[in-house]
């Protein structure tokens, strides 16, 4: 064993921490509420059929029910009609754990909607942030004029500032405007993103002079050169800003929670998800679960297929 060991297992078990709410969280969408309960049945579980207890429940049979199927069951009491239905329908309510769990994560809540919305809304935050910062960025890397070391201090000031401290007044200004319960609401405040223009500022600084200068004495203007020349070796970055900002928004419980109040369209996948436990069973963890694998996994998939370009824009390397 090297000397170097116990960063390998300090290592292993930063990995166990990171992963163990995920392996949870994804078996536990695999298990039947029973085996949940008792922790048993590995990561799978057993899929052995269950009953679901809703399906059994909209089949209750009433009165009229037992009436019509009285002449199926001749000389039966109301008694025995009544538990033969109900025993016909634990047998058609029959189901296999993972089915059940991911089947109600789709049909207790329009989740499919509520991923849109959050396509919608991390994608339009994303492309007006980028519009914003790479500007803002080019010009306090590459060009000079007074008060500019004065405007990166302020954007250093504002990466200080927690959301929390500003929510209230963003909210009032947007009830005044009438903007609460929109796409507005969810997008504009964070259209300028402080830590975007320092992220691609840091980047632009790698970015030789002499290409900017190249560029000009072909013609181009300072806007040309921002997105003819400078957006495409910023593509590194861009995908690492595009991670913080697509996993903090896709994430983000807080302010829709605030801006979003009656309109059941606007909710992004957290709030579908706590909308969801609010209307199921709470003991129904295995359908909470389907949900949050299903919210997360585009993220995780996202990661993976970035994941290169990813840890170059974090090194800041603009040319090689």
């Amino acid at each position: 064993m090297t000397r170097d060991w116990w960063k390998h297992l300090i290592l292993i078990i930063g990995v166990i921490i990171v992963i163990a709410p995920f392996y949870m969280m994804v078996s536990y969408s695999f298990k039947s509420p029973g085996e949940i309960d008792r922790g048993e049945g590995g990561f799978f579980g057993q899929q052995e059929l269950m009953v679901a207890p809703r399906c059994v429940a909209l089949r209750t049979p009433g009165r009229d029910d037992i009436a019509a199927a009285s002449s199926r069951f001749a000389g039966a009491s109301d008694a025995e009609i009544r538990d033969a239905l109900v025993a016909e329908a634990e047998a058609d309510c029959s189901i296999r754990p993972v089915v059940f769990n991911y089947t109600q994560a789709f049909t207790e809540a329009p989740l499919l909607r509520y991923l849109l919305n959050g396509v919608i809304v991390t994608a339009s935050i994303f492309l007006i942030q980028v519009v914003v910062a790479l500007p803002a960025a080019y010009a306090l890397a590459k060009l000079r004029f007074w008060g500019r070391d004065a405007v990166f201090g302020l954007v250093l000031f504002c990466l200080l500032i927690p959301v929390h401290a500003i929510a209230l007044p963003l909210y009032i200004m947007l009830a005044k405007l009438g903007l609460t319960n929109t796409y507005a609401a969810l997008v504009v405040p964070w259209t300028v993103s402080v830590f975007g223009i320092f992220l691609m500022r840091q980047f632009f600084l790698t970015v030789p002079d002499d290409l900017i200068d190249a560029a000009r004495m072909d013609g181009m203007g300072e806007f040309a050169i921002v997105w003819r020349v400078m957006l495409p070796t910023a593509i590194p970055a861009l995908l690492a800003f595009a991670i913080f900002s697509v996993v903090a928004h896709w994430n983000d419980y807080f302010w829709p929670r605030i801006v979003v109040t009656g309109n059941r369209d606007l909710f992004t996948p957290p709030l579908g998800l706590r909308e969801f436990k609010g209307d199921g069973d709470g003991s129904f963890f295995g359908p909470m679960m389907a949900t949050a694998t299903v919210i997360v996994t585009p993220l995780i998939v996202a990661f993976l297929l970035a994941q290169k370009r990813f840890i170059e824009g974090i090194t800041l390397n603009g040319m090689k």
